[in-house]
């Protein structure tokens, strides 16, 4: 029987606010068994490029990541972020240990080619080093994971945390029994956007490809839920999709993935 792996991506505006990421961590924390942790931190690098005088240069709400912003994104995301959440959970009894996909090459990906947009140093995953992951959740650690890549050539890449999370859940699917939470303020997958009563609790592949043909799923959701489909083809338990309190089961508002 395999044992249990819970990894978690946090995001949306929860890292923005210290008291909703202490709450979450909080509950991070007490997760029973094997965990993981992916965080990005997009309005702190936008905080940081302004306060620089960078240009922050956005498409369809993706980041334009040129070489200042590069500089700016691994300062905050592998450094500021990263340690000041391994050092709360270190405070919360959780042995964290802070990475970023550079470390002992966990995550290496290729710089996205330039099609109608170019996104600059912006990495898509090529591999994910599963046996070093595996080895750190057995020696009782828990990784946490900036959204920091690289090409194994010198080249550090800002790549999307929740494609960082799905893979890393796929890579580990044939270890562990993995469920995958995606943890924002929102309650799940709604159908308005601006409505928290109309939550979709689940959603099967049938339901998604309804829900895109409609227009009613756009935005950071639809990549999101493209990761949740390919972690589930890949033999990944579950994917819940919601706010944090699902993680410590003290809500039933959020949405489950299944094929």
């Amino acid at each position: 029987m395999k044992q249990s792996l819970s990894i978690v991506k946090i995001g949306g505006h929860i890292l923005d606010d210290p008291e909703a990421k202490n709450s979450f961590l909080s509950q991070f924390a007490a997760i029973d068994g094997s965990k993981l942790l992916v965080h990005g931190g997009g309005k702190s690098a936008t905080e940081l490029s302004k306060k620089m005088q960078l240009e922050v240069q956005m498409v369809d709400g993706r980041r334009i990541t040129d070489v200042n912003t590069l500089e700016v994104i691994t300062m905050v995301y592998a450094g500021k972020i990263n340690t000041s959440i391994v050092a709360q959970l270190q405070a919360l009894g959780c042995n964290a240990i802070g990475c970023s996909g550079a470390d002992a090459n966990s995550i290496q990906s290729v710089k996205r080619p330039v099609l109608d947009v170019d996104y600059g140093f912006v990495g898509d995953i090529q591999n994910v080093n599963s046996d070093y992951i595996s080895m750190l959740l057995s020696a009782g650690l828990t990784p946490v994971f900036s959204a920091i890549t690289h090409n194994k050539k010198g080249q550090l890449l800002n790549t999307n945390a929740d494609t960082i999370a799905a893979s890393i859940a796929k890579s580990l699917a044939d270890i562990f029994d993995v469920t995958l939470y995606y943890c924002f303020e929102k309650q799940g997958v709604l159908k308005d956007k601006n409505d928290e009563n109309s939550l979709i609790k689940a959603i099967d592949k049938p339901i998604y490809d309804e829900l895109v043909k409609s227009g009613l799923v756009t935005d950071g959701m639809l990549p999101k839920l493209q990761n949740c489909f390919e972690a589930l083809q890949h033999q990944v338990s579950r994917v819940c999709i919601g706010q944090p309190s699902m993680l410590s089961g003290d809500s039933n508002n959020y949405t489950t993935l299944t094929l």
